[in-house]
């Protein structure tokens, strides 16, 4: 990936696409809601540098399903950062996506939710049944969605365009309120550090669940 700058200010609006393995089969396709501003716009890829994004790429990793560049350790969670940096994760054996593919903004400046209309619209389902299509062709098996809107957009582009073949997992986002609301009594009293812990065993199980191999091994 070569170095490039980017306005940190601003919100780029630009399409991510999804992060693939150079090679060999895609078993599972993990997805999420759109790039944030601070992450996956600035990085090109999604949930690299997101808040959010961090436990799963975590996560992954100790399935040995991504690998990051060892500066990464070193340097603040940000998408314009890593961008500048020219580092990039590698995917192995799985995808990474975004029900919408651009980071959601009225004005350029401000962060919004993508609409149920964007979402669902004629030209996002397109993009996302070519982006299964292809994933089809090399082995996909299973889908992963983070958080309700993630699920609400795939269950919806599934009842039009059935693939019964793929496993379908439904995790709670790994943001702060997306942790909080799968901890008992609202998370009082739990620690952040836990819920994501939590979280991050839930994910691998979720993502061994929708097929990736167990034989690929995990980290220690």
């Amino acid at each position: 990936m070569t170095p490039r700058q980017v306005d940190s200010a601003r919100i780029l609006g630009t399409p991510v696409p999804l992060l693939l393995p150079a090679v060999g089969a895609v078993h599972v396709l993990v997805v999420g809601e759109a790039p944030g501003p601070r992450g996956a716009d600035k990085s090109g890829v999604p949930f690299f540098g997101d808040a959010a994004g961090r436990h799963l790429y975590t996560a992954l990793q100790r399935l040995n399903a991504i690998t990051l560049p060892p500066e990464v350790d070193r340097m603040d969670w940000d998408g314009a950062a890593f961008t500048a940096a020219g580092l990039a994760p590698l995917a192995h054996g799985v995808a990474l996506g975004n029900a919408y593919d651009r980071c959601p903004s009225d004005d350029g400046q401000r962060f919004r939710a993508p609409s149920r209309s964007e979402l669902e619209s004629p030209r996002n389902f397109a993009r996302l049944n070519r982006d299964l299509d292809q994933l089809t062709a090399r082995g996909l098996k299973g889908i992963v969605t983070l958080g309700r809107v993630a699920a609400r957009t795939i269950e919806v582009l599934l009842a039009q365009t059935p693939r019964p073949h793929l496993v379908r997992c439904a995790l709670v986002h790994p943001s702060a309120q997306g942790l909080l609301s799968m901890a008992p009594d609202r998370g009082k009293g739990a620690k952040m550090a836990d819920l994501q812990e939590a979280w991050m065993e839930r994910c691998q199980y979720g993502v061994r669940q929708a097929g990736y191999p167990a034989h690929a091994g995990e980290l220690a």
